[in-house]
C-alpha cells in the first residue's frame, strides 16, 4: 500500500455537540458528531467543529472527544453546553432542545477553515443553523470544503428548527443527502413533489445534481441511490436497546466505507450493519469490539 492509499481520509463534523440526558444518565451526542465518531471507529481521521459552554459538562464533553480519538475546534463560550433531554417508549426517542446553548454561537476561526479545506467530507444538517452566529460559521465553512470532497447534508428536522428555505439552501451546498421515511413525507408536501418514495429520492438526486440520496427506513429497510445505481437493504432483527444515533451510525459507517474504496453496495452493507449494532446499545456512541 503506497502512501496516498495509507492516508486516513479527514472527515469533519459541524454543528451541535450535546450531551444526551436520558433518564438513567447523559451520554455524549448531537448529529454531526455522532457521524464522526463512527466514521472514526471505521477508519477515518474525525474531527469535530462545535462549541462548549465554560462548565463542567463542557469539560466533560471534550474529555469524552479525545477518549475516542476525535479532534475537535470547539470554542469555550459563556452560553451553557448543550443538552437534550430524551425520553424512551419501546427504544424510541423524543427529544426536548434546549436553546441558546454553545452550539448555537459557534464562532467561525481560521484553523477551522484550514481543516475543511483539507477535508474528504463534511457532516451537516439543519439543526445547528437554527441561530444566525451558527448559520453564518457553518455556511461559510462549506464555502471552503474541497470540491471533490462528500458534503453530507443529514436534514435531521427537529422541532420546529427548520425551514424550505433552509433545506434548499443546504442542498443547493451538498452533494450527499439523507433524510429518512418520517422526513421524506414533510419535505415532499413542502418541495410539492408526488410519487413513491423512490420516485421522490430520484427527483431529489437529479434536482440538486447530487452523488448519493440515503434513505433510510428504521426497522423496515434503507436504500441508497446514485446516478447510476440503487442498493436496497432490509434491516436485520436486532434486540433493541434504543435507537439513538442509529441514523448518523449509518451515515458515518457509509461515508468512512466509500472514503476507503469501497463500492457503493459495500458501503451500504456496512452502514447497515453498524447502524443495527449502534440499536443494539444505549446512547450514540457505543464502544466498538
Amino acid at each position: 500500500m503506497d502512501a496516498k492509499t495509507a492516508k486516513k481520509p479527514v472527515v469533519v463534523g459541524i454543528g451541535e455537540l450535546l450531551w444526551d440526558v436520558f433518564p438513567t444518565g447523559k451520554r455524549a451526542g448531537g448529529a454531526p458528531i455522532n457521524f464522526v465518531y463512527h466514521a472514526t471507529q471505521l477508519g477515518a481521521e474525525g474531527h469535530a467543529i462545535s462549541a462548549v459552554g465554560n462548565d463542567i459538562f463542557g469539560t466533560e464533553i471534550i474529555q469524552e472527544l479525545s477518549k475516542n480519538n476525535i479532534e475537535y475546534f470547539c470554542e469555550t463560550l459563556s452560553h451553557p453546553t448543550g443538552s437534550v433531554k430524551v425520553e424512551l417508549k419501546n427504544g424510541q426517542p423524543t427529544y426536548t432542545i434546549i436553546e441558546d446553548v454553545a452550539w448555537d454561537h459557534i464562532p467561525l476561526s481560521q484553523p477551522a477553515i484550514d481543516l475543511v479545506k483539507k477535508a474528504d467530507a463534511v457532516c451537516f444538517g439543519t439543526l445547528a443553523l437554527r441561530h444566525t452566529d451558527s448559520k453564518n460559521t457553518v455556511e461559510t465553512l462549506l464555502e471552503y470544503a474541497p470540491k471533490n470532497a462528500l458534503r453530507f447534508f443529514d436534514i435531521n428536522l427537529r422541532q420546529h428548527y427548520y425551514s424550505k428555505e433552509l433545506i434548499e439552501e443546504l442542498l443547493n451546498k451538498a452533494n450527499v443527502f439523507k433524510i429518512n421515511d418520517d422526513e421524506i413525507k414533510v419535505i415532499s408536501d413542502m418541495f410539492g413533489v408526488k410519487g413513491t418514495e423512490d420516485e421522490i429520492c430520484k427527483w431529489f438526486l437529479e434536482k440538486y445534481n447530487l452523488r448519493y440520496v440515503v434513505l433510510t427506513a428504521g426497522d423496515k429497510y434503507s436504500v441508497i441511490y446514485s446516478k447510476d445505481e440503487c442498493s436496497r437493504i432490509d434491516t436485520p432483527k436486532v434486540e433493541v436497546a434504543d435507537t439513538v444515533g442509529a441514523g448518523d451510525a449509518f451515515s458515518g459507517a457509509f461515508v468512512a466505507g466509500i472514503l476507503t474504496g469501497k463500492t457503493l453496495r459495500q458501503a451500504h452493507e456496512q452502514a447497515v450493519k453498524t447502524a443495527a449494532f449502534v440499536c443494539t446499545k444505549t446512547g450514540a456512541w457505543p464502544a466498538y469490539n
